[in-house]
């Protein structure tokens, strides 16, 4: 038997840094995907050993992994969550419910990969739809889709600085009052980003990276590259995306023509497994 999962990448458009604290997020998946091969075999589990050690600690059998993504690794797209819910789904098969998926995968991440994420990620890629993005009430682990209003047109521009959550546990970078302050005005930024129109939405972006500055996620190099992107003629707003010290940055655009050289953001499926005999 042979399974087979594919998981999108993470596009949080605001709410970042509020899932840990029973905050709320704005997000949507992207048209990058991970998948996993799995082939169960009866003589072993047979792949990359962080690949291996995941399927493991998830109870899968013996097996034969290969993983194949195009979601950048390092880059605030969530590359090590969408492998790891890969291994959930791929160890359960479709019998699982979307949310004990991702909460099974959040358990991998951080026993395995020592990342103290929330469930941002997990959530996101699962409950996403295509075409959408979806609100995460992370107190009552709820979700919502709103259709993406059609103004809203999304770059990323790497930063080029390779992050490594795992070094860095970002929840420790501020006072405690410092990071409630940040949450409650992020929460209130989901809100209003609702029902905001693209210019207004560029605003709630750049006020978002000037509060994400004030709990010591960011670094002064992607600060520099955020502010001149925000100047740059077409954009309507820029702020880091992701766990931070660098990884994407997320540009809010007048239309896809600024920043040409960019690829354009396109919401995409939630992540799902097929079985094959």
């Amino acid at each position: 038997m042979k399974r087979r999962a594919s998981i999108p990448g993470r596009i949080n458009i605001i709410g970042e840094h509020t899932d840990y604290a029973g905050g709320c997020s704005l997000a949507f998946a992207s048209q990058h995907r991970l998948v996993l091969e799995a082939e169960f075999v009866d003589d072993g589990y047979h792949g990359e050993p962080t690949v291996v050690a995941l399927w493991k600690e998830a109870g899968g059998p013996p097996v034969q992994l290969e993983v194949t993504s195009s979601i950048p690794i390092g880059k605030g797209m969530s590359s090590s969550a969408a492998l790891c819910l890969s291994i959930v789904l791929c160890v359960h098969g479709v019998s699982i419910d979307k949310q004990a998926a991702c909460e099974e995968a959040q358990r991998l991440e951080h026993v395995i990969l020592r990342t103290p994420c929330g469930l941002l990620d997990q959530m996101t890629m699962m409950h996403a739809l295509e075409g959408t993005c979806v609100l995460i009430d992370f107190s009552t682990k709820t979700t919502r889709t709103m259709s993406i209003p059609s103004d809203w047109t999304f770059k990323l521009v790497d930063s080029g600085i390779h992050r490594t959550l795992n070094s860095k546990d970002y929840r420790t970078t501020s006072t405690e009052e410092t990071k409630r302050s940040h949450v409650e005005s992020e929460n209130r930024r989901v809100e209003e980003a609702m029902n905001s129109d693209s210019e207004a939405l560029g605003k709630l972006l750049n006020e978002t990276h000037e509060s994400l500055k004030t709990i010591g996620v960011s670094t002064p190099e992607v600060d520099a590259l955020v502010a001149s992107l925000q100047s740059t003629k077409g954009v309507l707003g820029a702020r880091m995306m992701g766990g931070g010290f660098g990884g994407m940055i997320l540009v809010l655009v007048e239309n896809e023509s600024v920043l040409s050289e960019y690829e354009t953001m396109v919401p995409s499926r939630p992540g799902f497994v097929e079985e094959f005999l």
